[in-house]
């Protein structure tokens, strides 16, 4: 143990500055990585999953009572009998609702050629100036269809509905062209018509920014909120969807037979479509993931949400949700991911940190979703993902820095103390480290001395290299038993051992204690019944046949770093060793056996009901002037022993 401590108040404060620079580093590369990596729409897919969940979030706004829907379900087919509806039928539905007198009316299917019987009935009831139709522009002129020939260019509008990647409707196409001729929604033309009452016209901003009465319709970008890849071609913003069922819905037949209440039509949008499944006009919306079946919403009713919107902003002030400018979300993902690295690097505790990770993960989402509630849509996704890889990444690091230093330390701990006293002291490390050297504290131990008799005439008669060969066995294997018995062995003087039985950790009480003099006793025997083994092994193999003494003494110590600037130790020092280094010395023509184990009194009191002893009386040790109490273990009086933790 002469080097672990060295240089620590060096090393230390150096790791931790590279590890935060090294993790800075990372975090930022990472934020990097993923503003590249968002231009190929990694993450947009979670980002749209996550805008899905905020849309169901945000609360129901109730029914748009200034739009109506006139649904053509399954049960009208089967009344009308046809699909489509012949113009006969269309002009007799129109007819019942001009009864009434509706604001608008809208119609979301194609009328470019005649459904006979009654053509002309339909074309009467076209020329009214309230009425609209569709047609559908598409990707390019071979998709695009003819408007109804009966109505003039402003009272048709495009009825394309825009979906993102995964299939969703998200996004209002307001205007779009097909390169000579520009195109408006019959949502928008339908609201504009009804906002005329209210003297309210579009008009473009000094921003050249669409406007209804005040409220600006930003048109969307490639990357607005957690859009990535999006093609923003033509006019769009975000659908501000008001609920799953956004207007009121009746049925073409209730129409027809005259069964609906004048005030639900009158002064009213009204669009017609169907909303039976089997004609497949439906599409998947953010409320389709949460109803059995993934439900579809008709196309009818996500130009009614369209509708609403553009009333709601031209009535009641209320954009569209907005986000933030492109800047401030890089400066939003920057910062979230060296959060993330900052938490990984002083988090280490696995289950705290996996608590950490959560917390974050709910609280950027909670951020997120309070900015939703303010008309903002911002990356949530994305800051999570950098938050938790550049976290990994600290954690990682750390791991890898930690499992170098305790590799370090359990090279040179392991090979003299048992593992679970180096694992031990490496749990304790930050205490031990804090100063760069182990501070010094006096406890109370076992230490523990054994020698070999006669040894310097022993290596008289044998050759060095032999010697040494010999010497390495003995030594490795009462090494072995000395950490088999969570001793630790603070240094080789030659032949000669000397273990301590109680450190790095301290005792803290009297049975912790006892258990240390118990553990160095039950050492020496086991020491005594190898040493038998090995002298049986030697004679075959003509090595010398060898005694050992040991000495055991339980007292108080001083432990700590001993040394200077250039050669460090784990020290230990005290009068408790000096007793125990001369309790295994004096004597030497007492042998009686071929391991003479000698204790002192303050070890034996601790264990006199375990162990079989003779009693050597008070006796004056070398360099000591106080009698001490001597006893020279026999053996386990009993199998009382305590197992060992």
């Amino acid at each position: 143990m002469t080097r672990w401590w060295r240089d620590w108040d060096k090393i230390v404060p150096v790791l931790f500055a590279q590890a935060e620079v090294t993790v800075t580093l990372s975090s930022v590369a990472i934020a990097i990585l993923l503003l590249l990596s968002g231009k190929m729409g990694a993450l947009q897919s979670l980002e749209l999953v996550i805008y899905d969940y905020l849309i169901r979030w945000q609360g129901d706004r109730g029914f748009d009572d200034r739009v109506l829907v006139v649904g053509i379900s399954e049960a009208d087919i089967n009344f009308i009998e046809k699909w489509p509806p012949s113009d006969r039928v269309i002009a007799q539905l129109l007819r019942e609702l001009q009864r009434y007198d509706p604001a608008a009316i809208g119609l979301d299917f194609m009328r470019d050629i005649p459904y006979s019987p009654g053509h002309e009935e339909l074309v009467a009831e076209l020329a009214k100036p309230n009425v609209f139709g569709i047609r559908y522009v598409g990707n390019n002129p071979s998709e695009s269809t003819s408007p109804p020939p009966s109505l003039p260019g402003d009272r048709v509008g495009f009825n394309d509905v825009v979906t993102d990647p995964d299939g969703v409707v998200r996004r209002t196409l307001m205007f779009t062209s097909n390169g000579q001729q520009n195109f408006l929604s019959l949502s928008l033309r339908l609201a504009l018509f009804y906002l005329k009452n209210y003297n309210i016209t579009p008009k473009l901003n000094e921003k050249k920014v669409y406007q209804l009465g005040h409220v600006p319709l930003e048109k969307l970008t490639q990357t607005w909120g957690g859009y990535q890849t999006i093609d923003p071609g033509g006019y769009q913003i975000l659908l501000d969807y008001r609920d799953l069922d956004p207007v009121p819905v009746v049925s073409m037949q209730a129409v027809l037979e005259g069964a609906i209440e004048p005030s639900a039509i009158a002064g009213k949008i009204i669009l017609i479509g169907p909303v039976a499944p089997s004609v497949k006009d439906v599409f998947l919306t953010p409320y389709s993931a949460t109803v059995n079946g993934n439900r579809k919403m008709p196309g009818v009713l996500i130009h009614a949400q369209m509708v609403s919107q553009f009333l709601s902003a031209g009535l009641d002030d209320l954009a569209p949700v907005s986000s933030w400018p492109e800047p401030v979300e890089w400066v939003w993902i920057l910062a979230a991911c060296l959060l993330g690295g900052a938490i990984g690097l002083k988090v280490s505790n696995p289950w705290r940190l996996t608590a950490s990770a959560i917390a974050l993960g709910c609280v950027f989402f909670a951020f997120g979703l309070l900015c939703f509630l303010q008309r903002i849509w911002i990356p949530i996704a994305t800051p999570i993902v950098g938050a938790l890889s550049a976290g990994a990444i600290a954690v990682i690091y750390q791991l890898q820095q930690a499992r170098k230093q305790q590799k370090m330390v359990m090279n040179l701990l392991g090979q003299q103390t048992s593992p679970e006293i180096a694992s031990a002291l490496w749990d304790r490390r930050d205490r031990l480290l804090k100063a760069g050297v182990l501070p010094g504290e006096t406890v109370t131990v076992t230490v523990f001395f054994s020698d070999i008799k006669n040894f310097t005439t022993i290596s008289e008669q044998l050759p060095s290299e032999k010697l040494m060969v010999w010497l390495n066995e003995y030594l490795d294997a009462m090494t072995d038993i000395v950490i088999d018995h969570q001793g630790i062995i603070n240094k080789f003087i030659g032949d000669a051992i000397m273990a301590v039985f109680g450190v790095p950790i301290p005792r803290t009480t009297e049975a912790e204690i006892s258990e240390d003099a118990r553990r160095s006793v039950r050492c020496s025997l086991a020491m005594r019944e190898r040493l038998q083994q090995l002298n049986s092994s030697w004679k075959e193999r003509g090595f010398p046949i060898i005694q050992i003494r040991a000495g055991i003494f339980t007292g108080p110590v001083t432990v700590g770093s001993l040394g200077g600037k250039k050669r460090l130790e784990y020290g230990i020092i005290g009068d408790s060793v000096n007793i125990a280094s001369r309790l295994e010395s004096s004597f030497k023509d007492r042998q009686v056996d071929n391991c003479r184990i000698l204790i002192s009194g303050e070890t034996y009191h601790r264990l006199k009901s375990e162990i079989e002893v003779e009693s050597w009386g008070a006796m004056n040790l070398k360099g000591k002037e106080k009698e001490v109490e001597v006893y020279r273990v026999i053996g386990h009086k009993i199998e009382r022993l305590s197992e060992e933790p």
